[in-house]
């Protein structure tokens, strides 16, 4: 039969649900297909053939159809040019695209009937299946790049260009055209063209796969590039992943050079995780107070956090820094101190990060302590000195640029699905109070946390905490506070600011909260009893600021 020529009538059993004329004997549609995967192409060949449909194939795919005894033609048949370039150019050619994305207008059915170019109807093309994550996949032809010691000559040679071009033009010509890019809905595409009808929603779902199927593949060869052109720029090997057996790992940055150099030692997974939250933290801390902001942070959750208010003499010997010369002198320094004095043994192993240029004072406080490594935007020669030489030499030491920005959009794979919320674009206003600095809110689950002086000295999950596991922390476990030390110490807790990621449900909340001396409350409402806890913290002289925004991460 002969193919179906601009300006007929489609024969429709509503076969692409465009048009609604009737059935015409002598016209045919014309189907493109270009395979790597040749799982199902048989049975597609099959189905395609009995309903009167042209096949152009090319290559290995046309070679395997003609061999099972079904009837195809080569691309060449409609561009009258043979494969050249060993192969390289197959498909590339005006009376494939034309007719691909050629729509029913008058104008593209003028511009293909003076070029004599017939309309293709359905593009079958499969790129290389990238299906596992832990080994790298270019997707056309090859399993090139998974070769160890691949050379970037035979992974250029093997970069397919025809299939990516067909899926694309098919997928955006969707309106008209159907393409499949996966073998598994051959059958599901079948059964519809046996009941006479191809729906727009399938050709829509079908045209969303294409385009993330070239989407990956795209990625995988950017992946590759960036791993051999853009190493220590763009993407930064890690030591391992969240445990020692998941290797290999990276961190990388698909729009440009990471926003961090590593100065010195080799970050972990775990280790990146604590430095990219801790950093915009103390980043976000130092524009709202106005005063350098440092944060203690442990497996992803912060284990202080406080900016540079002048320490006391009482305060230097508890934090343990009353030896150290020049604290005085370092509001950087005094801000690690009190964010490590927050809760020294949730600090323990942790990693810093510092708004401010780490100057020596800081250095020298932060080599005593047992930490993992730093973050900040800078260092003195003399500090990096002191820094470098921490865990024989192998202390993560991180540059931050102050000026980057994310995306406003974060992605996050969790059981190979992803999660895409719009990134926190929101900062603190300026504040001069500096017990606001309990708004610290950076983990997940509802969190808590208690603010004084400018720094955080209580947080903590929602989680009850048995006695017997509090006491199985301690080798000799210390005895309780007696009452009488108990009501002396809250006598003198006064000016305390609580943030909490969840409404307060009840009054009792409030209650307790005035026993340890808080006098400000921020948090969201929405709970029934709102009324009564606003009237409760007025009693009590308790300040309460309604957060209309939760900032949970």
């Amino acid at each position: 039969m002969a193919p179906r020529k601009t300006g007929e009538i489609p024969y429709n059993f509503n076969l692409l649900t465009l048009t609604k004329p009737s059935l015409t004997v002598d016209s045919i549609f014309t189907a493109i297909l270009s395979v790597y995967n040749k799982q199902g192409l048989l049975d597609l060949a099959k189905g395609l053939i009995k309903h009167d449909i042209r096949l152009l194939a090319s290559g290995g795919t046309a070679k395997l159809i003609r061999e099972a005894g079904f009837e195809v033609e080569d691309i060449s048949a409609i561009t009258k040019s043979p494969e050249i370039l060993k192969g390289r150019v197959k498909t590339l050619h005006p009376s494939v695209h034309a007719g691909i994305l050629s729509t029913n207008s008058e104008s593209d059915e003028k511009d293909l009937a003076e070029q004599s170019i017939d309309k293709v109807d359905f593009v079958v093309c499969n790129l290389y299946p990238c299906e596992s994550q832990r080994e790298i996949f270019l997707l056309s032809h090859i399993d090139t790049i998974a070769k160890v010691n691949v050379t970037i000559e035979e992974a250029v040679e093997d970069i397919d260009i025809g299939g990516v071009t067909l899926l694309r033009a098919a997928a955006k010509n969707h309106a008209r055209v159907c393409v499949l890019s996966d073998p598994k809905d051959y059958a599901e595409f079948l059964q519809a063209l046996d009941k006479g009808e191809v729906t727009e929603k399938s050709r829509q779902l079908y045209a969303a796969q294409s385009f993330g199927h070239t989407a990956d593949y795209e990625a995988t060869i950017a992946d590759f590039f960036r791993k051999k052109y853009a190493d220590g720029i763009q993407q930064v090997s890690l030591r391992y992943g969240a445990n020692p057996h998941q290797t290999p790992a990276a961190v990388f940055n698909k729009e440009g050079p990471l926003p961090f150099k590593v100065l010195n030692g080799a970050p972990g997974y775990i280790n990146l995780l604590d430095s990219l939250n801790a950093w915009p933290l103390v980043k976000e801390l130092k524009q709202a107070l106005k005063l350098p902001a440092a944060a203690s942070f442990k497996h992803v959750s912060p284990a202080g956090a406080a900016v540079g208010v002048t320490l006391t003499e009482k305060e230097k010997e508890v934090y343990m820094v009353a030896d150290i010369e020049g604290l005085s002198e370092s509001a950087l320094a005094m801000a690690y101190a009190r964010a490590r004095g927050s809760d020294r043994m949730s600090s323990f192993g942790d990693v810093i990060a510092l708004s401010d240029s780490v100057d020596v004072t800081t250095a020298k406080i932060i080599s005593r302590e047992v930490s993992d490594g730093v973050i900040a935007p800078g260092y003195s020669k003399e500090a990096f000195e002191i820094l470098s030489k921490k865990k024989g030499g192998k202390y993560m030491i991180l540059q931050m640029d102050e000026a980057y920005e994310p995306p406003t959009t974060e992605t996050r794979t969790v059981y190979g699905l992803q999660l895409q919320p719009l990134g926190d674009d929101l900062l603190p206003k300026t504040v001069t109070d500096l017990e606001s600095i309990s708004n610290i809110e950076t983990t997940t689950s509802r969190f808590d946390s208690c603010a004084l002086n400018g720094q955080v000295i209580g947080l903590g999950f929602s989680l009850d905490i048995e006695k017997h596991d509090y006491e199985s922390k301690f080798d000799e476990v210390p005895a309780p506070f007696t009452q009488k030390e108990r009501e002396e110490w809250l006598k003198e807790l006064r000016g305390v600011a609580v943030s909490s990621d969840a409404f307060f449900p009840f009054i009792d909340n409030v209650l307790r909260a005035s026993r340890s001396g808080v006098k400000y409350i921020a948090a969201p409402t929405g709970s029934q009893a709102d009324s009564d806890v606003f009237a409760t913290c007025e009693k009590l002289g308790i300040t309460f600021v309604e957060q209309t925004v939760r900032l949970v991460s």
